[in-house]
């Protein structure tokens, strides 16, 4: 009888849902809304309508109706933590093996095709997740906005602004920073501008959305945005030493994955990769071989006791 594999990626912006057959072929692939919470009975329901239609839609792509399949192994890493999660979806998908982990683990296990390693993520907000040959695993960050979250997108934009505070009030260096931003949000001034970014209307991934600005000013030059860029990197290479630390042999030469949006920047990019060299003499430096979805099917061949194939016919990963 054939068996059938799921992983799935439930972020805080969107679902996506893998389905792959024993050899590792992928027969469908589909994208539904955010599932980060399920806590709440709002957040449940959102959670059980985008996990449920996003599967539904990968069976159909696949050929198969969403309540006549039973998964050999299927595997769903959630922003936010699995805990409040896993009774809730085995009443949604019949699997044999059952896994709800965290959205960085499935993150490592793509980025890497899930050998050991370590995955910079780096997206609204920010964390370093590591694997080991032993299976031992370790993070550094991912603390939030408020206490942590270094180097992520709200963090840089958080820091622009600082700056462009500063260079009004006369005790920070002149930015272009302050007229990209104005503009940007039509602001009358940076002081109006620090309070909208205190109301409901500006949520942190909206503010997180105009980090490109930064990099747009430190490609023409301005000092203080490739500062916040350089400071940036370097914050995520300390998170990526901070894992290897825990679960590596000092200078033991390990892959060093990055993912997320913040990685677009290739000012920050090329700033990280130098410092990885640096700290972590011999490791590879490289974008990730699969997305999330794809090394949460990974993790559900081995959660069937299967080793994890080489994917085919994966749909492209855009970081």
């Amino acid at each position: 009888m054939e068996e059938f594999f799921l992983g799935v990626d439930g972020g805080q912006s969107s679902t996506t849902a893998l389905i792959a057959d024993r050899a590792g072929r992928v027969l469908g692939s589909a994208s539904g809304g955010a599932c980060n919470h399920a806590g709440a009975a709002e957040g449940r329901e959102k959670f059980v309508r985008a996990i449920s239609e996003t599967v539904a839609a990968a069976l159909s792509e696949a050929g198969f109706d969403y309540r006549a399949v039973e998964f050999a192994g299927a595997c769903l890493g959630c922003s936010g933590g699995p805990d409040d999660k896993l009774p809730i979806v085995e009443e949604l998908l019949r699997s044999a093996r059952l896994v709800v982990t965290t959205d960085a683990a499935i993150a490592l296990s793509g980025a890497t095709a899930g050998e050991p390693g370590i995955v910079a993520i780096a997206g609204t907000g920010s964390i370093a997740y590591g694997r080991n040959a032993r299976g031992q695993t370790a993070r550094a960050g991912g603390w939030g906005y408020v206490f942590g979250d270094e180097g992520g997108a709200f963090d840089i934009v958080r820091r622009a602004l600082r700056a462009v505070l500063r260079a009004a009030e006369g005790w920070g260096p002149e930015t272009a920073l302050g007229e990209a931003l104005l503009r940007a949000t039509a602001a009358r001034s940076p002081n109006e501008l620090m309070h909208a970014f205190y109301t409901a209307e500006y949520s942190r991934a909206r503010i997180a959305s105009f980090a490109p600005l930064v990099d747009a000013a430190a490609r023409q030059g301005d000092a203080a945005a490739r500062t916040i860029l350089d400071e940036a990197a370097a914050e995520l290479a300390q998170l990526a030493g901070a894992v290897h630390r825990q679960i590596f042999e000092p200078r033991t030469p390990v892959r060093v994955a990055y993912i997320g949006g913040v990685f677009r920047s290739d000012l920050l990019l090329e700033s990280f990769r130098k410092l990885v060299h640096r700290d972590l003499a011999g490791s590879r430096c490289e974008p990730p071989i699969y997305g999330p979805a794809g090394g949460a099917l990974l993790e559900a061949y081995r959660a069937a006791g299967i080793a994890p194939p080489r994917l085919s016919d994966l749909p492209p990963f855009k970081t």
